[in-house]
């Protein structure tokens, strides 16, 4: 009996500080930017799968509008991690301008991208664009169909209430036969439409269940909904804020302060203070030892892929890369070592 490995991702939601607005923080978006770039090459090298970035709009929520455009200088700095939004917000932009955008992405990158999908939350970015909500479902669905579509190769013609296209086709396609795709889902209730529908799943339980343990029945539910579609592949994509320390004492002493204001400026419905996802097991901080431990449980509990948020708070890059690193080195090789040992046994 052989155990599929568990895959590791980074995913920064880019979240900035202007100095006007935030006294003391002097990190510009260019230097945000480069950050970035810099910690997708050092991921390169770490074994790292996928380097997610998100898009956000009309506030310092998020720094990058258009994921595509970051991921065509990274496919530059790097060789084979894959690039992907985290996530391309569909009711917001016209499917054939997403199309286009991440096709010149999978060629420049050779191939290497993954794209993850939703429908949106933010209602400043609702009303920024003039979109709205109460159709998102819709917008959401016809234009994955219509992206999709284009993505094959097909001349489409499609008219809705939402999307009039009359025998488009595109000249640059992806260099992927089938890009990877994973829907975002804010809503447990929502994960067994994902999986029954044949689509791979997206989560942050941080903004989406209470506690550690409730993250195997949002599990349990994308599974039992791809259980009934035998075409589905069933991939699952968790994301858990990060922090690998000598302690839990001296992860806390290091990531606190940045975490808590990381959280101060989130729009969710809900926050959890660094004490607060220490209590509710809602992120990997900790020792080595701690975080595999973790690692190992959401693995039991069904999750095949783990996006590990480093970045965070304008916390200073060098920390944010220690911690990367000693996440590649330290716990990755752990939890393969304890997994095999678990199926042997």
């Amino acid at each position: 009996m052989t155990s599929q490995a568990m895959k590791y991702s980074l995913f920064s939601v880019v979240d900035h500080y202007p100095t006007d607005l935030f006294p003391g923080h002097t990190r510009t978006v260019a230097g945000f930017y480069e950050q970035l770039l810099q910690q997708a090459e050092l991921a390169d090298g770490l074994g790292y799968d996928t380097f997610f970035v998100a898009e956000h709009h009309f506030d310092h929520y998020g720094a990058i509008p258009n994921p595509a455009v970051w991921m065509g200088a990274a496919a530059q700095r790097t060789k084979t991690i894959k690039l992907a939004p985290a996530v391309a917000v569909l009711p917001f932009h016209d499917p054939r301008h997403v199309a286009e955008d991440y096709a010149m992405v999978d060629q420049l990158s050779g191939g290497r991208l993954v794209m993850g999908v939703g429908s949106g939350y933010l209602k400043h970015e609702f009303d920024g664009f003039g979109a709205d909500g109460a159709v998102k479902r819709f917008t959401f669905d016809e234009g994955l169909e219509i992206i999709r579509r284009l993505w094959k190769g097909e001349t489409v013609t499609f008219k809705s209430d939402h999307y009039d296209l009359n025998n488009v086709a595109l000249n640059v396609r992806p260099q992927q036969a089938d890009v990877p795709v994973y829907i975002a889902s804010l809503r447990p209730e929502v994960a067994y439409f994902v999986g029954k529908a044949g689509n791979n799943i997206m989560t942050v339980p941080y903004a989406t269940v209470d506690r550690f343990d409730e993250i195997k029945t949002m599990m349990d539910e994308f599974k039992r909904g791809v259980s009934e579609n035998p075409q589905a592949e069933g991939k699952s994509l968790v994301a858990l804020h990060t922090w690998i320390a000598d302690s839990d004492e001296a992860a806390r002493a290091e990531a606190k302060e940045a975490f808590d204001l990381y959280v101060a400026t989130r729009k969710y419905a809900k926050s959890q203070t660094y004490d607060d996802i220490i209590a509710s097991g809602l992120s990997l901080f900790g020792s080595v030892d701690t975080v595999v431990d973790k690692v190992v449980k959401l693995r039991e509990m069904g999750v095949d892929h783990i996006m590990t948020l480093h970045n965070f708070g304008d916390i200073a890059p060098e920390k944010a890369q220690k911690s990367i690193t000693r996440f590649a080195q330290e716990v990755m090789p752990r939890v393969n070592e304890r997994l095999g040992a678990t199926v042997a046994a």
